[in-house]
């Protein structure tokens, strides 16, 4: 019988992945998030399932000494340390595709949020003033949408844009070919994308070379008002750059789902645990993304994206099929 424990889950997930994972498999969870101070609760796992808001680094995992499978009930795998998973034997999978509309229709309702004031003006209305009259919006038609990342949820963010009657300007790595013949399309390099957009959506995975992707010089490059929304992953934003460009007026406006320090924006108290990084970039990045947060030209929402039913039922029915394969000796959706 192997041991799994799945960490950030709530009960119904739980009842459900036990009873379809049968009597193989010894499941427990919690529904707090793994870190290394719970870590050594279930130092007996083989396999662990873990969520947003979950720390996978080396001071976690060496807790785990029987651990051989991370499955990540996500996309990302940012937060695990895959140099540590590759010198011990352990599997990672994960959700590789579950949350194409469900993201790029929260990237879209940021963006009508923003673009029409819809948070002040439900707040007023909340206070009995029905009288209340917001600055200007703006209409999607006819607009540029720059989209920076044309995998599943880029190119769910393009449709999108197509359905409004935007205009579209792109740019990847690795452009698609199919995608080069969409109309009211075209690729661009980013600085002539970040130029051409009045909005910009992000739509790119964490990784060294997307970290601080979008700082100083590229919002200079931005049109003055532009939009920047943001559902990918909170450091692929230089966070004091981007204060700096909606202070100065350079940014019109941001909605974002991600933001650099999550973990320690949940529980601010883990500043405080012993050993913990209480450092100068540390700190200046939490009172950064606090300054956000009360921003007026910024939405924040807090990495809900996902959150959806349909995006819900893939993730758990994706992970229980890694679970599945990796028991029978075929890993699927492994990272490399």
């Amino acid at each position: 019988m192997m041991k799994i424990s799945f960490f950030a889950a709530n009960d119904t997930e739980i009842a459900a992945a036990a009873a379809a994972l049968g009597s193989d498999f010894a499941v427990s969870s919690t529904a707090l998030p793994l870190d290394a101070h719970i870590a050594g609760n279930y130092a007996d796992s083989e396999i662990v399932s873990t969520f947003v808001g979950c720390d996978l680094s080396k001071a976690v995992l060496v807790q785990f000494p029987k651990l051989r499978l991370i499955a990540v009930r996500a996309t990302g795998y940012d937060n695990v340390d895959l140099e540590y998973c590759k010198a011990h034997g352990i599997v990672v999978s994960t959700v590789p595709a579950y949350g194409d509309a469900t993201v790029a229709e929260h990237a879209f309702a940021l963006l009508l949020a923003l673009s029409r004031h819809l948070v002040a003006c439900v707040e007023a209305t909340r206070r009995g003033e029905f009288g209340y009259v917001p600055a200007r919006g703006f209409e999607l038609r006819d607009k540029v949408l720059g989209v920076v990342g044309t995998g599943r949820i880029g190119r769910r963010a393009i449709e999108m844009a197509h359905g409004f009657g935007m205009k579209v300007v792109a740019f990847d790595a690795f452009p698609s070919t199919e995608l080069k013949e969409t109309p009211d399309f075209r690729y661009a390099s980013l600085p002539d994308l970040l130029s051409a957009a009045d909005i910009v959506t992000l739509h790119v995975p964490a990784t060294p070379e997307t970290t601080g992707l979008i700082g100083d010089r590229e919002f200079d490059l931005m049109k003055p008002g532009a939009v920047l929304i943001n559902t990918a992953r909170g450091q692929v934003v230089d966070t004091p750059a981007l204060i700096r460009a909606l202070s100065s007026g350079r940014l019109g406006g941001a909605g974002l789902d991600v933001l650099p320090q999550e973990p320690l924006l949940r529980r601010e108290d883990a500043l405080f645990k012993t050993g913990a990084a209480e450092t100068a970039p540390v700190l200046k990045d939490v009172v950064a993304d606090h300054t956000l947060t009360s921003h007026p030209n910024v939405l924040i929402t807090p990495h809900n994206a996902y959150n959806t039913v349909e995006a819900f039922q893939r993730i758990m029915d994706t992970t229980l099929d890694n679970i599945r394969a990796f028991a029978g000796g075929a890993p699927a959706n492994r990272v490399a």
